[in-house]
């Protein structure tokens, strides 16, 4: 019976959750057990779905404490031996995960995307060289097998059915706290654009009107998102780049303007419902997996659709 152990960060549930469709691909036919490990507040949404919870509720790991974190997860993999261990590739899961397979003398492979089996084995596949490419690490059985995996990519179906038992673990060893809250500020709250159910985004060929995406952005409730050629030209920030070497989200619709399609960019759309291409060559690859393509200028269809969006609402006035 295979085990594993997954990181369940609480800002990011849902990300957690989703790594059980990894740990299922992973091990395909064969047996295993899902534990998952928190620290802090416990992690009641998460029975059923595991066969196991470990729930860290020592008050004096704090929160980015990741040495002790990683001392925690350490004495796991000594008392459980885990055959693999997953983590979310938020912020913290990737201050964490490296420290893990340090202390444990292991490799990782960070941001996953897909898994494949070959000749036996468990390949990785993950974006490498800027997003240029694919590349698939395999893993010859070494044990534990380490991952960050990538947000939105993997998405678990999987029904609450398990009856999952709660384990309340105490640690053995907790180092003095080396880090201090000093001051606390507020950021400045944006949307992410993998909340969004709707993205307008720019490509290359829409440089000189990007900013007019806003303006369709916001009769249609949507956000603006970009290729990484806009945001490498200085047009998008980086916040906004959808692809390999971006975001991966999973919108329901995709208004891809001016966007040639490629191979990185699509990675990056495994999970969007609709997509909707604007462009003036028609055998440009984004066009083969659109579900609508416009053959025409993109700063024209942006235009016309914000106008006649605006006339719809007021005519309903």
């Amino acid at each position: 019976m295979k085990k594993s152990l997954i990181y369940i960060e609480q800002n990011h549930f849902q990300n957690s959750m989703d790594l059980l469709e990894v740990v299922r691909q992973v091990y395909d036919a064969e047996e295993y057990e899902t534990y998952g490990v928190s620290f802090g507040a416990s992690c009641d949404e998460a029975e059923g779905l595991f066969d196991y919870l470990i729930e860290v509720p020592d008050q004096r790991i704090r929160s980015y404490d990741v040495i002790n974190m990683t001392n925690v997860l350490e004495e796991l993999q000594g008392f459980y031996h885990f055959d693999s261990i997953l983590f979310p590739a938020t912020q913290l899961g990737r201050m964490l995960a490296p420290r893990t397979a340090m202390r444990l003398h292991v490799g990782l492979v960070a941001d996953v995307t897909a898994i494949r089996h070959k000749n036996g084995f468990v390949e990785m596949v993950r974006p490498a060289f800027s997003g240029k490419i694919m590349a698939g690490i395999v893993n010859r059985n070494r044990v534990p097998l380490m991952m960050s995996v990538r947000q939105n990519v993997f998405s678990y179906q999987g029904a609450s059915q398990k009856q999952t038992e709660k384990i309340k673990y105490s640690p053995i060893r907790i180092e003095d706290r080396k880090i201090e809250l000093i001051e606390v500020r507020e950021k400045e709250k944006t949307r992410d654009i993998r909340e969004s159910e709707i993205l307008i985004s720019g490509g290359g060929g829409t440089g000189r009107y990007f900013p007019k995406l806003k303006h369709l952005a916001d009769e249609l409730n949507a956000q603006v998102s970009a290729s990484r050629k806009t945001v490498d030209s200085g047009t998008a920030p980086r916040s906004m780049q959808v692809g390999q070497s971006g975001k991966t989200v999973s919108t329901k619709l995709y208004m891809a303007l001016g966007i040639s399609g490629s191979l990185q960019h699509m990675e990056g759309l495994k999970n969007v419902e609709n997509i909707v291409s604007v462009n003036t060559n028609r055998d440009a690859p984004i066009c083969s997996r659109s579900d609508i393509v416009v053959e025409g200028d993109a700063e024209e269809f942006i235009e016309r659709l914000t106008d006649k969006i605006k006339w719809e609402k007021q005519s309903r006035e």
